[in-house]
């Protein structure tokens, strides 16, 4: 039912000949609630994908007691949002078949919780990926129903180790069992989907409805106080008037999305100019007290890619700007995968593969730490901004699930302990700040996850055998 105070979803600042969409505000609604009942934003899925598994000495904190006061070298980076991290320690893999070349199923399986079709590994025949069961309902209620990001091009070819389809070996996300999806690698195409999409109308209005009080010892996501700073004059003609027609908060959620539709623009310009400038707004009104942010760079990088993880950070900015506007509540980071990343910014010019096969050679895993420690930082930036951005009575991270892990344990080969951490407290479905044993496969983790953005399905997904209770 719609309400006079409410404005329209597809409302925009108007001004020197553009049109910007604007992020969803509290204003607009995500759903008719019941009444008497405040709006409730919808619950988002972030997955962040890691290779080749991790030195487990340097990733495991040594005693779950004393977690997260006492935090192995690696995730260090993560202490400033620790609090909102979920380490799960003992999940297993995929389990429902013959084993493949370890590398084929590594990543193949980790969103779809099942191995390849072993008779046939000459196709693509796997399982549906959680991320797309996910959207297959969330979709509906978003013009873009998910997005699908890399770092590498993920269109291989051919046939690899033991016959096996090289599709398998750098590809996560499957829109069925046998149609694999390409990864998008280029940020302004990204930033041009977003944006062409604003105009399109989702099939529906709202969600679906969570039953959070089933997730027991979950409790509703924390207030934080109010925003200390000062309003950004906006730029865009209409603005003034949309202010007067919006709540306090929304006001200010309102000015956070105009600093970082600017900051955007300006490095996805210099990405085409082959630049690179890490664009912040450095002056008052946009960022959140506590949030601080470099001013612009600018890099020369003729006829040369950005790094890698100048990259990763603004595919990142981009999901969460994708989040902010209800453009999408389902997004994939795949980082790299087996055969597709070296780290030169680091000073190691090692592929990662080769690095995690580390033979106890003590050269091998001083390199093969610091470039975890790597990916996991650049996780860290995209969880810290995402804490640092209000939404509701909380914040954005709040009301998302943000999944960072790999389907491999370590480069020996292992799977059952796979490197798993989940940020954000699914709009009170999830109880961060623990590091937690579990007994379960990937499939009982993505199963707990859909329940909690409200996907019923009518068994556990892929070789799951239960929804995981630990999340709660």
């Amino acid at each position: 039912m719609r309400r006079n105070w409410q404005i329209s979803r597809r409302t925009s600042l108007k001004g020197i000949g553009v049109a910007l969409g604007l992020p969803l505000l509290e204003t607009m609604g995500w759903a008719d609630p019941p009444a008497g009942t405040a709006y409730k934003p919808p619950v988002r899925l972030g997955y962040f994908y890691h290779p080749c598994g991790v030195h487990m000495a340097d990733f495991w904190p040594t005693d779950p007691a004393t977690f997260p006061v006492a935090l192995s070298k690696n995730l260090e980076s993560l202490r400033p949002v620790i609090d909102q991290c979920l380490l799960i320690d003992g999940l297993r893999h995929a389990e429902n078949g013959k084993p493949y070349p370890p590398h084929t199923e590594e990543l193949a399986s980790w969103l779809t919780a099942w191995q390849p079709n072993h008779a046939r590994r000459d196709i693509i025949d796997i399982n549906t990926s959680a991320d797309q069961v996910a959207a297959q309902h969330l979709g509906l209620y978003t013009v873009v129903p998910s997005l699908e990001l890399g770092y590498k091009d993920n269109a291989a070819t051919g046939l690899g180790e033991q016959g096996t389809n090289n599709r398998y070996y750098s590809t996560g996300n499957y829109s069925s069992p046998t149609q694999p999806l390409p990864v998008e690698i280029n940020p302004a195409n990204v930033y041009k989907r977003l944006f062409s999409s604003r105009q399109s109308t989702p099939r529906k209005k709202g969600g679906p409805a969570v039953d959070t009080g089933k997730f027991a010892g979950s409790g509703p996501a924390p207030a934080e106080e109010s925003l200390d700073r000062s309003m950004l004059d906006l730029v865009l003609g209409g603005a003034k008037d949309l202010r007067g027609q919006v709540s306090i908060d929304d006001q200010r959620r309102l000015d956070e999305y105009l600093d970082t539709m600017r900051g955007l623009e300006k490095r996805i310009t210099a990405i085409e100019r082959q630049q690179a400038a890490a664009a912040r707004n450095k002056d008052a009104g946009g960022a959140k007290a506590g949030f601080t942010a470099s001013p612009p760079i600018e890099v020369q990088i003729p006829n040369v890619k950005l790094k890698w993880s100048e990259h990763i950070r603004l595919m990142g900015d981009l999901m969460i700007l994708a989040f902010q506007m209800d453009l999408t509540r389902v997004c994939t980071l795949i980082a790299s995968h087996v055969h597709a990343c070296s780290y030169p910014e680091l000073g190691i010019n090692d592929s990662h593969h080769d690095l995690s096969h580390t033979d106890n050679n003590p050269v091998k895993i001083g390199k093969l730490t610091r470039v975890d420690k790597f990916n996991i930082e650049q996780w860290a930036y995209i969880i810290t901004r995402m804490k640092g951005l209000r939404e509701g009575a909380g914040t954005l991270l709040d009301n998302c699930i943000m999944v960072w892990g790999s389907g491999m344990d370590d480069g020996g080969h292992h799977f059952n302990r796979l490197p798993t951490i989940l940020a954000g407290r699914g709009g009170g479905t999830v109880r961060p700040g623990r590091h937690v044993k579990v007994k379960g496969n990937i499939g009982d983790l993505h199963t707990a996850i859909l329940a909690r953005v409200g996907v019923t399905l009518p068994k556990p997904f892929g070789c799951g055998t239960k929804m995981l209770a630990e999340l709660s």
